[in-house]
Formats: C-alpha cells, sequence, structure tokens
C-alpha cells in the first residue's frame, strides 16, 4: 500500500555511512510461570502520526473489526492524535496508506434528546461528534473502549462475523435517560454511491445495506449490516435525513443522486435501562442482509459481552503460543514491541471465505492485501514460520482468484482489485511458499498464473500484471518512452518496475527449476538479469552540492537506448520527499529497488564488497533511508552479502528501539496491513527471511532465547544466544553450532524451522570473522569474485 510519506526510491544505489548505533539501556523482568502474552500487546502503538494501526476489537484473520471513528486522519478508524469521535463502526482495515477504508455503517449513541425532543438530537457526522476523553481508551486483544464527553461509555468486542458494543449512560443533564441510537449509511471514505436502511418497529432491528468504493482500486462493493438491541424497552423508532428525523416511516433509500457526504439513517429511541446499558450486536456480510443477521444471530446468541472477550483473548492467546521467548532481563517495552508487533501480523489479510458474492468456489478467500508488494517482504515470510496453515489457505486463494479473474492479485480490497505499484509481486509470495513447502497448494495453476504474469500483458495492468512486456521482452528493460499498445497503465516508474521484473523472473524461474520446466528456468533467470540494463556506471550524485563520491547509479533510460536522467536521491527524505507518489505526474522510481537474487553481480558492479559496504553504509548514515516503507527493511540485513554480518546486527539495534516503540508514534510510516509488525518480530527474532528466496540471513534475537513451534508438525526450532547480553553491547557472533555442528554460513534455509532444532550463537562486543568469508555468504546468482 502506499505511505503515508514516499520513502528513498533510489537509495540503496546511494548508501551511507554507518548510522550511530543506540545501544539499549533497559531494565530485568524475570521470567515466571504466569506469563500472559496478552499484557505485552498494545493495540494502540502506531495509532498516531500516521500509522494507521487498527486499534480496535478483532479476531485473528477476522473480518469484523470494531473501534470508534474519529474524525482527521482516520484510515483505521481511531487515531490517537484526534478529538473527537463520530461513531462506532465494524469494518476495517489496518495500517493502509492511501484513502480511508471502510468504516461502512457506523452507529452512534446519545442518552437523550434536549427537552426530550426527537428531533432535537444530532444527527449529522459533523453535527453528533463527541470530544472521546483522552485518558480513556483501553485497546487489547479482542476489547475497545472509550469515553465520550456526551456521556457515553463505549466497550466493543467482536466474533469472525459480528460486533458486539456496550454503550454505558452517564447522565449528564437533569432529563432521565431515554437513549437514542442511530445507524449511519456512511463509510470512512464517503464514497458512498447508494443505499438503503430499514428499522422494525417491533424489535428496533435496524438492516441497512450501501455500494461503496474501495479505498486503493477501482470498481465498487456492495455490504450489509444488521443491528439488535439488548438491555432497554424500545420507544420509538424511524428514519432520519440530513437533521430530519421521522418517527412515522421506517424504510429509507438513497439513490446515486444523493451526495456521498450525506448523513442519513435509521435510529431507535429507549426508555432508561436499568443498568444504563444498552447492547448493540451488529452482524455484517458482503452477501445480504439475510446474511449479515444470520451470522450476528449464529455468532452471538446470547448478547454475551463477557464471553465474547473472553472467546476473542483465547483465540489471540492460541495464535501467539507457536512462539516462545526466554525475556529474562529484557525491558517490558521491548518485550511489548515484539508482542505487538506479532499480533498487529495477525490482523490481515482478512478471511472472507463464505462472504465472496463474486463467483462460487469451495476454497477459501481472502481479502485486504494492502498490499503485495509490501506484505511479501515480511508478513508472509513470518506467517509461513507461525502460522503456515493460514497462509496455506491466503496462497490457496490467491490462485483461485486467479482462476476466476485471470491474474494473481497485486492488490485487494473490498472484493476489488487494488492497484499494482511495481511489478507482479504475488510471483514472490508463490515463489516463497513453493521452496518453503507450504502445503495444500495447487502448484501447477499456480505456475500457471505466474508465467502468464511474465508472458500475457492485461488490458489494465494498473491493477494486475505487468506492463510494457514488448519492451520487457525486446530491450530488456521498461523505456523511459516506453511505447505500449497492448495494453494501458501508468507510464511512470521504469526503473523500479524494470528491477522488480527482473526479481519476478527470478522468482518464477526457481519455481520452474523445482518443478523441472528447464527451458523456464533457463529464461527467466536469463530475464532476471535486466535490471543491469539500467544501470549508468558513471552516473554521480551529490546531496546539496556536496559530492557523495559515489559513482554509478540507476537512471531512466530510452528506447534507442541512450540514457534519461534523474537525481539519484530524488524522493528521499533530502530531495522532494513527496515527490513520487503512485500518479501520472510520478518519476521512474517508486519507494526501494534492488535485485535481491544476485548481490553478487551487484556488488562487483559497485566496485566490490569494501565499496558496497561503504555505500550501505552511508545509506543508513545519511539520512537518505526512509524506514517507513518496507523497501528499506532488507538494507538493513544486506552487509551479510558483503560478509560484514555484524553491520546487520548494528543497524538492527540502531532502528529498534529508536523508531519502533510503545508510545503510540512507535512504528516508522504507517504498518502496511501489519508489515512493521513483522519487521519487528523477524528482526527480533534473529532470523531475516529473503522473501521469495530459501534464505534466513542470521543476527542474534533480542532474547536469550526465542522457539517457534511449527504447527502443522509440532517441530520446534530454537535460536539460543550464549553469553547474552540484554545490555546489548555483545550483539556480535563469535561461532555457531547448528544441531551441535559447527555452522560458518551467516544464513540458513526454512529446513531449520520445518525440521525442528537448535541453532546456537555465541555472542562477543566486537565483531568476530564469523560469516565473513565467501563460503559463508548467502546464494546468488553470480560469485562474488
Amino acid at each position: 500500500m502506499p505511505p503515508q510519506h514516499p520513502s528513498l526510491r533510489m537509495g540503496f544505489f546511494c548508501g551511507i555511512l554507518t548510522a550511530l548505533y543506540a545501544s539499549n539501556a533497559i531494565a530485568t523482568k524475570d521470567s515466571s510461570d504466569d506469563f500472559d502474552v496478552l499484557k505485552y500487546v498494545d493495540p494502540l502503538i502506531g495509532t498516531a502520526n500516521g500509522g494507521h494501526v487498527f486499534a480496535g476489537a478483532t479476531l485473528p484473520f477476522g473480518m469484523a473489526k470494531a473501534v470508534a471513528d474519529t474524525t482527521g486522519e482516520n484510515q483505521a478508524g481511531f487515531a490517537y492524535d484526534t478529538k473527537v469521535v463520530t461513531g462506532f463502526s465494524h469494518m476495517h482495515d489496518s495500517g493502509t496508506g492511501g484513502s480511508p477504508s471502510m468504516g461502512n455503517f457506523p452507529i452512534f449513541a446519545q442518552g437523550n434528546c434536549p427537552h426530550d425532543d426527537i428531533k432535537q438530537c444530532k444527527w449529522q457526522q459533523s453535527d453528533r461528534g463527541a470530544v472521546w476523553d483522552r485518558k480513556s481508551p483501553e485497546a487489547r486483544p479482542g476489547y475497545f473502549s472509550i469515553s465520550l464527553a456526551n456521556g457515553v461509555h463505549a466497550e466493543m468486542t467482536t466474533t469472525n462475523r459480528s460486533a458486539l458494543y456496550r454503550f454505558t449512560f452517564n447522565e449528564t443533564s437533569s432529563q432521565p435517560l431515554s437513549p437514542v441510537v442511530l445507524l449511519d449509511l456512511m463509510d470512512l471514505p464517503r464514497s458512498r454511491r447508494s443505499g438503503s436502511a430499514d428499522v422494525d418497529r417491533l424489535t428496533g432491528r435496524f438492516t441497512g445495506s450501501g455500494t461503496f468504493s474501495p479505498s486503493f482500486g477501482i470498481g465498487s462493493y456492495k455490504s450489509y449490516v444488521c443491528v439488535d438491541f439488548k438491555g432497554a424497552e424500545l420507544r420509538d423508532t424511524g428514519i432520519w435525513e440530513r437533521n430530519q428525523p421521522d418517527i412515522s416511516r421506517r424504510t429509507l433509500n438513497l439513490g446515486s443522486d444523493t451526495s456521498s457526504i450525506l448523513s442519513a439513517g435509521a435510529f431507535a429511541r429507549f426508555h432508561a435501562p436499568k443498568d444504563s446499558n444498552i447492547l448493540a450486536r451488529v452482524g455484517v456480510s458482503f452477501m445480504s442482509v439475510h446474511q449479515a443477521c444470520s451470522n450476528a444471530e449464529q455468532e452471538q446468541p446470547d448478547f454475551d459481552f463477557e464471553g465474547t472477550v473472553s472467546a476473542a483473548e483465547f483465540a489471540w492467546r492460541k495464535k501467539l503460543d507457536v512462539i516462545s521467548v526466554d525475556a529474562h532481563g529484557v525491558s517490558p517495552d521491548l518485550q511489548t514491541v515484539f508482542w505487538s508487533g506479532a499480533y498487529r501480523t495477525f490482523i490481515s489479510p482478512q478471511d472472507y471465505t463464505g462472504e465472496n458474492p463474486l463467483w462460487k468456489s469451495d476454497e477459501p478467500y481472502y481479502d485486504s492485501y494492502y498490499c503485495i508488494w509490501d506484505s511479501f517482504r515480511s508478513i508472509h515470510p513470518l506467517l509461513t514460520l507461525v502460522d503456515p496453515f493460514s497462509q496455506s489457505l491466503m496462497m490457496r486463494s490467491l490462485v483461485d482468484t486467479y482462476r476466476q479473474e485471470g491474474y494473481l492479485p497485486d492488490c485487494r480490497m473490498s472484493l476489488c482489485k487494488g492497484f499494482t505499484q511495481g511489478g507482479s509481486n504475488a510471483d514472490v509470495v508463490m515463489a516463497d511458499a513453493y521452496l518453503k513447502k507450504v502445503p495444500g497448494i495447487d502448484w501447477g495453476t499456480a505456475y500457471e498464473a505466474v508465467v502468464k504474469d511474465a508472458e500475457v500483458e492485461p488490458k489494465n495492468w494498473d491493477v494486475e500484471g505487468r506492463g510494457g512486456l514488448r519492451s520487457w521482452k525486446s530491450l530488456g528493460y521498461i523505456p523511459l518512452d516506453d511505447y505500449d499498445p497492448d495494453g494501458q497503465g501508468t507510464h511512470t516508474r521504469s526503473i523500479s518496475r524494470t528491477v522488480e521484473y527482473a526479481y519476478n523472473d527470478f522468482c518464477i524461474a526457481e519455481m520452474a527449476h523445482g518443478m523441472g520446466h528447464q527451458a523456464d528456468y533457463e529464461k527467466y533467470t536469463k530475464r532476471s538479469g535486466n535490471w543491469v540494463h539500467m544501470f549508468k556506471p558513471d552516473q554521480k550524485s551529490s546531496i546539496k552540492g556536496v559530492d557523495t563520491n559515489f559513482t554509478g547509479f540507476l537512471q531512466p533510460r530510452y528506447t534507442n537506448g541512450t540514457w534519461g536522467y534523474q537525481d539519484p536521491i530524488l524522493c528521499s527524505p533530502l530531495l522532494d520527499f513527496t515527490g513520487c507518489y503512485l500518479n501520472p505526474g510520478g518519476h521512474e522510481t517508486y519507494e526501494g529497488t534492488m535485485p535481491p537474487h544476485d548481490m553478487g553481480a551487484l556488488i562487483k558492479t559497485l566496485g566490490g564488497a569494501k565499496s558496497f559496504t561503504s555505500r550501505l553504509s552511508y545509506l543508513h548514515d545519511s539520512g537518505l533511508l526512509y524506514m517507513g516503507d518496507e523497501q528499506a527493511f532488507l538494507p538493513i540485513y544486506q552487509f551479510h552479502y558483503s560478509g560484514r554480518p555484524g553491520l546487520s546486527a548494528k543497524q538492527s539495534h540502531f532502528y529498534i528501539p529508536s523508531q519502533f516503540n510503545t508510545t503510540v508514534n512507535g512504528i516508522a510510516g504507517n504498518d502496511d496491513s501489519g508489515a512493521m509488525g513483522s519487521f519487528v518480530v523477524l528482526s527480533m527474532m534473529g532470523l531475516w527471511p529473503v522473501p521469495g528466496q530459501d534464505v534466513y540471513l542470521i543476527t542474534p534475537p533480542y532474547f536469550k532465547e526465542v522457539s517457534i513451534r511449527n504447527a502443522l508438525t509440532g517441530k520446534v526450532a530454537t535460536i539460543r544466544n550464549i553469553n547474552f547480553d540484554p545490555s546489548y553491547e555483545s550483539i556480535y557472533i563469535q561461532s555457531a553450532k547448528w544441531n551441535d555442528k559447527p555452522w560458518t554460513k551467516n544464513w540458513i534455509t526454512h529446513d531449520f524451522f520445518a525440521d525442528g532444532g537448535v541453532l546456537e550463537l555465541v555472542l562477543g562486543p566486537k565483531e568476530s570473522e564469523w560469516g565473513t568469508h565467501i563460503q559463508d555468504l548467502p546464494p546468488s546468482l553470480s560469485d562474488y569474485h
């Protein structure tokens, strides 16, 4: 998903001297038998400063996501750096950039109407907003609550397809309580194209439907809602439009000619509840009103708020239970950073199985891939380790989407096609799953799908596949002046697309090799080297007029082979930071770009290991690298390729905790459906996966010991630090053993997790020779000489 702020687009090839190392002084916390992982999960981390983290109640990969919606930067509904709540809605996404997502059919509660006159209640979204108490938000897995200045205290919890709200009304005037709860045919981005609402006069049940637009894609989707109440006697009901309630009507229809910013819907007014509480049960569906009601009735028949919270907590403990750490000596804050990151990784993609009206299939259907451009780098590799069953379901869903719609999605949300940011990056996810033997996937169809990405240009390559394939096949790069008669799309990012396509083809080659398609293997391996056609060896770079002393950068190129020009530091934090958005006026790079499959060739192209290390260090030290984009993740660990794994560990400890901490601002950039969370978890576990390859780069965990239990086989893989130092002065590996046998390579394969075992790392305060020799470096298409 596009970040709130664009990041470094060319940074890897410009690089920086080593960033200042920040050692982390921490308090000691003894481990104990009564450890409760949920005490170390804080859903409010990343809810301010553009983090866009979903703070509300949800189950792992659940469709229902309930939270208070605030005014301002509300991509995930609630943001901590806001002041006013306008409603409580039941479906959200987490961490996305772009525009706000979903937030359909918010409900809102008021204790009474002034002078007990229904016409004097506040109806419009712009009028009814209530200031929220800064000290009141409480968020934990499966639960969210907040207090408003209008006297309403709202609590919420969820099942998979329904939300349960408990509104407590505190009297704020001399009037007796007569609560009013309204349903608004609105969504967060105000994208409604049509809608309808109905209220049952006998029960107060609300039902509603609407057609809305996705936040980062094309098309539209229909959504449905069903709301039931318990706890107070019904007084009257009606519909409302603008500021006019009407108790004589029960049905409202809004056509496409109605402004999408108009608030309108249904309401119910109650007599004073005996215990000041009213429960609102909300079912959601993409299929029908009937299914929305059925979801709520089946999942929460008894309106049992405490029981629903308890069930959600059980589900979260079970999901996180596959990871265990020996946290002796590690500060509670760092533990919270770790476990909160793990929690966010399980929020999306969302399981919409049984809720897809677009096609009938016995296969699972997952949605809210925001976006595979981001998630292939850390989310899916982490899920392969800690939840291979869910990863299998997600891969099957992607393959089935290909069967139905003709291409693998590169981004998908709200049943709609999302925008493609670089290459066809579902290819990377498929290769990663194939190499790591994720079970249950139709690999024949998966291979057919990735080959189609590489060979057949779609009509609209803004939302699937690749554009410019005619040039890609004939020239070996995407030209700045590309002529593309085969499809339509945004003609920007020629450098980034070239490099991304090269890596996508490498991933296809890996699958071809494993499946015995030798001719394909040779073709796609050759095409994976096309990135070099964009490298201009004599290109120089400067920052504010000062020469960086580095020569050779990726540059745009014309069809006739001549060179264009783009400043190598453009769109970094040091030059026109917001200049490379995904739009027709964009530039030739988009976020980070590099060829991680052929680091040997890259290192040679950049002048050898010493020069490569210098450039990579410069990247981290100069301010060029923006950690808020996922393309910054791998450069932290690429020192492994130049024989300096200790510098990778050093950089990891700089970014954690300097840019990842327990505050509401505690992530870099936005979370992109858990990408920042998965980055933290993988970094702190000490094994960084190179996505699309069977390679994990080894650095010391942030704990004395970390174990992962394979949920399919029960096998346990443990990474253990010897001489562990919780002050993090000793972060350099001196020697290693894999199952008691010396291990000198600075990387390891997925066999470690599949078969179980122990990786033992001896630590010290200075870099050693471990992992520094050519034979110890990670695999590369080209050798390192």
